[in-house]
C-alpha cells in the first residue's frame, strides 16, 4: 500500500489493536470520545472507522464517508450500524463476535447464580449487619431446564457451562444446530413456544435486529412456567420491559438478570429496583482478555480486508 490508509479510533479499545494496524502500516488517529457532529466532519478523511458500542454509523455518516472501505466493530452486535447504507456503497463491515464470547457466557452463569441463591440480596443484608439466613432459600441449578434462545459463540458456551452444572438443554434458533453439536451437549432443539413452555430458565443469544425486536413479550411471556426465571446479556430490546415488569411484578416470572436495556443507560430504573431482579450495566464483555481479543481480532481482520 503504497499510501498509507487511515484509521479513526470512535471508541476506546486495547492497545495492542492499535499498534498491530500501526505495525501494518496504517495512520491511525485515536478519538475515543468523539460526538456524533465531529464524526460528520472528519469522516471523508478515513478510510477505516473502528468502533464499539457508543458510536452510531448511520447512514449520513457512511454517505460522507468519500474514502471509507471498512467499518470495524470490536465486539459482537452490529445494530449501531446502518447495514443496508454500508452494502449500498460498498463498505465492508466487519465485527469480531468471538471475542467476549466466554466473557459473556461466564457473566451469564453469575447472573444465574445470583438469581437462584439470592447472592446479592444476601451480601447486601450481610453489609448492613443482619444475619438473615431463613430469608434467602434459593434453589440448585442441577436438574433444572435452561432454554438457550440463539446457539452461535455465546449461547453454545452459555449451554456448555450449564450442562456441567447439571442442566437439561433445549436450544431454539433459526436453523438446526450440527447433530453433534446437539449430542455433545445432551439438547433438544425444538420451537421457541415448546423452549418457553418447558424451560425453568430461559437465557437469550441473539443478535437485535427488526426480527428479534421484542421477540419476548406478553403473549411469550405468558407461555412461560410460572416462576420461571429469564436472562438478557444480548441485548436489551429483545424483550418489552413493560411485559417483563409487568410479569415480575405480579409473580408470573420469578425473577430477571439483565446485563442489557431498552436505553442505556437507562432514564427510568424501576425494573431495576425490583427485589427480583438482579442488574449489571451492560458489562458482558468487559474483561481484560475480551477488550484484548476484541481489538487484536479486528485489527487482523482490517488488515486483511484492505491488503
Amino acid at each position: 500500500m503504497s499510501v498509507k490508509p487511515r484509521v479513526l479510533i470512535c471508541d476506546p479499545i486495547h492497545e495492542e489493536g492499535i499498534e498491530k494496524l500501526r505495525e501494518a502500516g496504517f495512520q491511525v488517529d485515536v478519538k475515543p470520545e468523539i460526538s456524533a457532529e465531529e464524526l460528520r466532519e472528519a469522516v471523508s478523511n478515513y478510510e477505516v472507522l473502528v468502533v464499539r458500542s457508543r458510536t452510531k454509523v448511520r447512514r449520513e455518516i457512511i454517505e460522507r464517508g468519500e474514502k471509507l472501505k471498512v467499518i470495524g466493530r470490536a465486539g459482537v452486535g452490529l445494530d449501531n450500524i446502518d447495514l443496508e447504507a454500508a452494502e449500498e456503497k460498498g463498505v465492508k463491515v466487519l465485527n469480531t463476535p468471538e471475542a467476549p464470547a466466554y466473557a459473556v457466557a461466564e457473566l451469564t452463569l453469575g447472573l444465574l447464580l445470583c438469581l437462584a441463591r439470592q447472592i446479592p440480596r444476601a451480601d447486601q443484608s450481610m453489609k448492613e449487619g443482619k444475619w438473615a439466613k431463613k430469608l434467602f432459600k434459593g434453589w440448585q441449578l442441577h436438574g433444572k431446564t435452561l432454554g438457550v434462545i440463539g446457539l452461535g459463540h455465546i449461547g453454545e458456551k452459555v449451554a456448555r457451562l450449564a450442562k456441567a452444572f447439571g442442566m437439561k438443554i433445549l436450544i431454539t434458533k433459526r436453523t438446526p444446530p450440527p447433530p453433534e453439536v446437539l449430542e455433545e451437549l445432551e439438547a433438544e432443539f425444538i420451537p421457541l413456544e415448546q423452549l418457553l413452555q418447558r424451560s425453568d430458565v430461559v437465557s437469550i443469544h441473539v443478535p437485535l435486529t427488526p426480527q428479534t425486536r421484542h421477540m419476548i413479550g406478553e403473549k411469550e411471556i405468558a407461555l412461560m412456567k410460572n416462576g420461571a426465571f429469564i436472562i438478557n446479556t444480548s441485548r436489551g430490546q429483545i424483550i418489552d420491559e413493560k411485559a417483563l415488569y409487568k410479569a415480575l411484578e405480579s409473580g408470573k416470572l420469578g425473577g430477571a438478570a439483565l446485563d442489557v436495556f431498552e436505553t442505556e443507560p437507562p432514564t427510568d430504573y424501576a425494573l431495576m429496583r425490583l427485589p427480583n431482579v438482579v442488574c449489571t450495566p451492560h458489562i458482558g464483555a468487559q474483561t481484560v482478555e475480551a477488550q484484548k481479543a476484541a481489538a487484536t481480532l479486528l485489527a487482523e481482520k482490517i488488515i486483511k480486508a484492505l491488503a
